[in-house]
């Protein structure tokens, strides 16, 4: 599902009623009726609803959502937080066919009223479900007084408050609030999600999302060449690949995992495990041979490469070339990095590997994830010899050292973030996060749909990463591989908070759900 700006969506809307002559009280009018709908499924047993109107388009909204109700049985009562004679356009004129019908309407911003007084009005306080329609996405700058004070009556309140299209008083493409915003239980957004309502501090101030469609045409929607996506289960399970009957487990590709050092056995062996579990069919651990014995028990499906090591316990550099000889002749994607450790010789090691993968002309897919990112964090031109079909998986900090920036300052913009250094670099890139965000070569975002709190926890981006390889491995696109697995992992870990909670959920705990969540899709 396409994802949009607020400069997008009013080009959507303006092209709809120009180009295409789809008028925009019916565009009103349909838009209202969904959110009704809506709310019988949500709010079947709220009978007194307050409707808060702006003055533009998204009060219009609200005043149309007022008339449904009203027309089948709620007691409505609509509140305008600006002046009646404010209003232009189609909300100006279903404000006045509201007026027609007799629908009980009261300015709450008067030299009597609620800005004067200070004080919530009974007949506002007194509603079962609030339904917030002040501000959509033409709101441009900070909320202003005397709104604001409406905007905090409606958060000191405990009645349930519904959005339309947008929390009032957010940035609908940045996530943040202008000053003061509602914080909505749901969100009923119009059309197409916007950038705000999908990462935080927005995603929480939306509440739950729910997208309605109300007729925008397809070809008015491709025209905008939007480049930011919403990986829904719908678009996940396009992606899934097929298992044939007829098929062995040479058919489902080969991943060789990178990875481990001293006291770091567990993130190899999560990696490894996790590809088998994406459904490879071969998956081999090249690890430091003293630590060999110890994973061949852990991991009876995995085949091992026992290499060189240092002092310490990690890869030295010298098992470049049986890394490279091993992965062209098996034909593995390569994943890199999990618990491999920091040691200078390590470090060298995956910067050969890249390096040589290049120079050679070898073509070997990557995913590079943990000590092989802060590997090429400190010799950055390196990345520069990663092709198209190379993935990175950095969180915050690893991103932040890969573009010697601070943290903060990435986290800003999580979707620019992304589509810029996948751009930049021409690779896949996985922002990891709430939501991650995955970029390709192409400038193409998905922002995922999946994930909770409970798996802000050690192993889970090792987890990633396997399932990352095990996809590729099977012949998918790596931007497609990185997407997709993003989506699962997020998955597999909302399936085991729904059995187990989020406190104490570990990392295995998602592989072992891995498997159940791809099947959800197929």
């Amino acid at each position: 599902m396409k994802v949009v700006t607020a400069a997008e969506m009013r080009r959507i809307d303006q092209d709809t009623i120009e180009g295409i002559g789809i008028p925009g009280i019916v565009l009103m009018e349909t838009a209202g009726s969904a959110i009704v709908r809506v709310i019988e499924q949500h709010y079947p047993t709220c009978q007194r609803i307050g409707i808060l109107a702006g003055k533009g388009n998204n009060g219009g909204d609200g005043i149309v959502i007022a008339r449904q109700l009203a027309h089948i049985g709620r007691d409505v009562h609509l509140f305008l937080v600006s002046p009646e004679e404010s209003f232009t356009g189609e909300a100006h004129t279903n404000l006045q066919i509201a007026k027609n019908l007799g629908l009980r309407i009261e300015e709450i911003l008067t030299d009597t009223g609620f800005y004067s007084t200070g004080t919530v009005p009974t007949t506002l306080a007194s509603c079962e479900l609030l339904i917030d329609a002040i501000f959509g996405t033409g709101l441009r700058g900070a909320v202003r007084s005397p709104i604001v004070s409406v905007i905090n009556a409606i958060n000191s309140l405990s009645t349930p408050v519904l959005s339309v299209d947008l929390s009032s008083g957010l940035d609908a493409d940045t996530g943040h609030p202008l000053g003061t915003c509602v914080q909505a239980d749901r969100t009923v957004t119009i059309g197409l999600p916007k950038r705000g309502l999908l990462i935080h501090p927005g995603a929480e101030l939306a509440g739950k999302l729910e997208v309605v469609d109300i007729g925008f045409p397809e070809q008015v929607v491709d025209a905008q060449a939007i480049k930011v996506n919403w990986t829904t289960a719908t678009q996940a399970s396009k992606w899934v690949p097929l298992r044939p009957p007829a098929s062995h487990k040479g058919s489902y590709g080969r991943v060789l995992v990178v990875a481990g050092s001293t006291g770091m056995t567990g993130a190899a062996s999560l990696a490894s495990k996790a590809a088998l579990r994406a459904g490879a069919g071969l998956v081999t651990l090249a690890t430091p041979k003293h630590l060999n014995p110890i994973l061949e028990g852990l991991l009876p499906e995995v085949m091992t490469l026992p290499l060189p090591e240092t002092e310490a316990g990690s890869l030295t550099v010298s098992a470049t070339s049986t890394i490279l000889e091993f992965a062209e002749k098996t034909k593995s994607v390569l994943a890199i990095g999990p618990g491999l450790s920091q040691h200078p010789e390590t470090v060298k090691l995956v910067h050969q590997l890249v390096r040589e993968n290049r120079e050679q002309g070898l073509g070997l897919r990557m995913v590079i994830d943990a000590d092989g990112l802060n590997a090429l964090a400190q010799m950055r031109e390196i990345i520069s010899l990663l092709d198209r079909e190379a993935v990175l998986t950095p969180h915050p900090g690893e991103m932040a050292r890969l573009t010697n920036t601070s943290v903060s300052t990435l986290e800003k913009d999580r979707i620019s973030t992304a589509q810029q250094f996948a751009s930049e670099h021409s690779l896949t890139l996985v922002f990891k996060g709430a939501p991650t965000v995955s970029a390709d070569a192409n400038g193409e975002v998905w922002i995922n749909s999946t994930g909770n709190p409970g798996m802000s926890t050690g192993g889970m981006g090792d987890v990633l990463t396997g399932v990352i390889a095990g996809l590729m491995a099977q012949g998918i696109a790596s931007e497609r591989a990185a997407a997709l697995s993003v989506y699962l992992h997020g998955l597999a870990g909302d399936m085991v908070a729904e059995r187990l909670g989020m406190h104490g959920l570990i990392a295995s705990d998602v592989l072992k759900a891995v498997p159940q969540a791809i099947a959800s899709l197929t």
